[in-house]
């Protein structure tokens, strides 16, 4: 055994490298997070009104409450390209897009229906406050040939200040 400890090196080095890099089906498994939680996307004009909020998630007999960082959403704009070769590079311009956003980190989150209390306050006081039942569901982050991320539901305000869970 003595002769050969270089080749143990090797054989460990090989196998630890090799854990977790791809699915079954030759998909690539990246180690990008996908927390448990619910996340909030509030739309405009009523997003204009919103300074914060809170989101109470209740379960099994146990409430949990979250303060909710409201941060302004941004989407991609137009594109431009040098060409359509892949060596070629394409641009685009970030800007906010008059929404906002939100996730309240919930470790224990069950992979069941949930009654959800979303709170949204402006500087009038209260602008939403509604309650419903949703169903968090696993989430796969690199597709479903790789591992699953943390359990998450999501909840979209619409333009008329009305609460659902995104599909």
């Amino acid at each position: 055994m003595r002769r050969y400890p270089w080749l143990l090196l090797l054989l460990v080095a090989v196998t630890g490298c090799g854990g977790g890099s791809g699915g079954p089906g030759g998909q690539i498994c990246t180690e990008i997070g996908a927390p448990p939680g619910i996340g909030v996307d509030v739309a405009a004009p009523i997003a204009e009104q919103v300074t914060g909020g809170t989101l109470q998630v209740c379960w099994d007999g146990e409430c949990v409450q979250r303060d909710l960082q409201l941060r302004p959403s941004t989407e991609a704009g137009e594109t431009t390209c040098t060409g359509d070769g892949p060596e070629d590079n394409c641009s685009a311009q970030v800007s906010e897009n008059g929404r906002k956003n939100a996730f309240a980190d919930l470790r224990d989150l069950p992979q069941a229906p949930v009654r959800a209390t979303l709170t949204l306050t402006g500087a009038d006081g209260q602008v939403v406050r509604q309650e419903l039942e949703v169903t968090p569901e696993l989430t796969y982050p690199n597709g479903t040939e790789c591992p699953p991320g943390g359990v998450q539901a999501h909840l979209v305000v619409d333009e008329s200040g009305s609460v659902q869970e995104r599909d």
